[in-house]
């Protein structure tokens, strides 16, 4: 049986090459370009942003604290209206 100290080795070395491989793969491919595509009015947006003053952090439209909010009538209207786009 081998030890894990015999294996430490090709351990280090499969993980940078997995991690070069799969840089390389996302910065030449750019797989991932077609996941973000631009807001049509991408600048009343950031104002209307702006002009909420928010801290930075991450935020999710409509916001619902609580899972039991989801069943809110106001809330499902929320949705709806998101997804009718």
């Amino acid at each position: 049986m081998v030890g894990l100290g015999e294996l430490w080795l090709p351990i280090l070395v499969s993980t940078v090459l997995v991690f070069v491989v799969s840089a390389i793969i996302h910065m030449v491919l750019k797989y991932h370009n077609k996941d973000y595509t631009r807001i049509p009015n991408e600048d009343a947006i950031r104002a209307a942003i702006r002009a909420g003053n928010p801290v930075a952090a991450q935020y999710i439209i409509p916001h619902c604290p609580d899972m039991k909010d989801m069943e809110k009538p106001e809330v499902q209207q929320k949705f709806i209206e998101d997804q009718s786009r």
